[in-house]
């Protein structure tokens, strides 16, 4: 087997290929590092990507007076010390919040929501039916204005005119509504 500093010249020589024989005679020991402060495993692995590419960018830097394998640990080690400071600024992260709020949602939440819901169809049945028709097809159907208006045998124009129309007919409600003190929506 090459001499690490063999390896790292011909790599540093245009021999990218080279470096898979770093990447595979370091990457046990480098993961081991890693796993001692992180403890999932995809996070082992993306970080452990991350310390090869980084040592690749670095090669130049590296001093072959050294040990390369000292060099190296030292990237995977200040790597993951970087990854433990990322999660204490963000020790929630959004997407778990996000998941949690899924799955366990309040249900004083559900049942506004649903009133919500209930208070904006039955004032959607109140409008002509060419608005809600537009309604309903941009917000229920998720259709563009171009694809409502074809299917309409509308211009584009029309089309934003009919919705624009109908949200100002529907925000006007609601704001009558919530200054009546009705506590609807």
């Amino acid at each position: 087997m090459q001499d690490d500093r063999e390896v790292i010249a011909e790599v540093l020589q245009g021999d990218k290929e080279a470096y898979a024989l770093i990447v595979n005679k370091y990457k046990g020991k480098v993961a081991s590092i890693l796993q001692r402060s992180l403890r999932h495993p995809h996070e082992v692995e993306d970080v452990l990507q991350e310390v090869f590419i980084k040592a690749y960018y670095s090669l130049s830097d590296y001093r072959p007076n050294h040990s390369f394998s000292a060099w190296l640990y030292r990237i995977a080690i200040n790597r993951g010390i970087d990854e433990l400071r990322k999660r204490r600024r963000a020790p929630f992260p959004a997407e778990i919040d996000a998941d949690l709020a899924d799955e366990c949602p309040i249900p004083e939440e559900v049942y506004l929501e649903k009133e919500q819901r209930r208070a904006l169809r039955q004032k959607m049945m109140g409008l002509d039916k060419e608005y809600r028709t537009v309604l309903a097809l941009h917000y229920l159907q998720q259709l563009s204005y171009k694809e409502i208006g074809s299917k309409l045998s509308l211009s584009v124009d029309t089309v934003r005119m009919r919705l624009s129309y109908a949200r100002k007919k529907l925000r006007d409600h609601f704001i009558r509504t919530e200054q009546k003190g009705e506590n609807r929506l």
